[in-house]
């Protein structure tokens, strides 16, 4: 969107809000903890380090830092998430500051953090040459800049091709983008003195078969809520029945049973 005016972008956004405030992605995001726990783990973080959290959700990475004894502050554009996770953080004692913010603009001082996280967030917003300069912008030198990402030829990948199928163009370049690693050095490259990309594989498991997570990622993850809510009763019904084959296919558990694999891009990178 680089040569966008100010009004198709702040339609895109009040769009992606709409989008993620949708469904209940703390409830959603509860059956990913454990690839996410790998993910935060591999960062290796010590404990005191200033640590900000991009596109944070409902503060699930967030808290995992907090426990750890990090200074944690969480940002995320849809401010029903950053209540959540602020009565999160409450109920488990943790000392985090949340706040709702735009990973293209966000509102801190240059090299403000040790660590700048963001766990498949922030390559959803639709300038991903702002989001380079602001995770490198508030990142100290010598910081470390992580992100996962899902991969285009990965399984999510292939989850939003099926449902871009079905609904309009949103006129913002496609977020497994961010899952390209000439992409992903294009973007931050300059703005590192090194740079790992590794391929990974995030778990998606559920105790009930895949036309049922096909009805959990509709009432609870905003992207594919929102695609069904824009169809008619035959939309929906093919969307509904591609959505099912391709989680059916992919399935590695039972017919009572759901496991699939998911590839993400790691981006480890230490800012300049």
């Amino acid at each position: 969107m680089t040569n966008a005016t100010v009004g198709e972008v702040d339609g895109v956004k009040t769009r992606l809000k709409a989008i993620w405030t949708a469904g209940d992605y703390d409830r959603f995001s509860r059956y990913m903890e454990s690839s996410a726990r790998e993910f935060y783990e591999r960062l290796d973080i010590a404990p005191g380090s200033q640590l900000l959290d991009v596109a944070c959700g409902s503060g699930q990475l967030a808290l995992m830092a907090a426990k750890d004894g990090m200074e944690v502050t969480g940002v995320d554009i849809a401010g029903n998430l950053v209540e959540r996770a602020r009565a999160r953080a409450q109920a488990e004692g943790l000392k985090v500051r949340f706040q709702e913010a735009d990973a293209e603009a966000l509102p801190f001082d240059d090299a403000s953090f040790d660590v700048v996280v963001s766990l498949i967030g922030a390559m959803f917003a639709p300038r991903p040459e702002l989001v380079a300069r602001e995770l490198l912008r508030v990142c100290v030198p010598g910081g470390t800049i992580a992100m996962a990402n899902w991969t285009p030829q990965g399984f999510i990948g292939q989850m939003f091709k099926t449902v871009s199928k079905f609904i309009a163009p949103s006129g913002m370049p496609s977020p497994v983008l961010w899952g390209d690693e000439a992409t992903v050095r294009e973007r931050l490259g300059l703005g590192l003195s090194q740079l790992s990309l590794t391929r990974r594989q995030y778990l998606f498991s559920y105790p009930f078969p895949p036309s049922e997570v096909v009805e959990f990622f509709r009432q609870y993850y905003g992207p594919v809520n929102r695609a069904f809510a824009s169809l008619d009763d035959e939309g929906q019904t093919r969307l509904r029945q591609e959505l099912e084959m391709l989680w059916a296919s992919h399935n590695r558990a039972g017919a009572d049973c759901t496991t699939v694999f998911a590839e993400y891009l790691e981006v480890i990178g230490i800012r300049v």
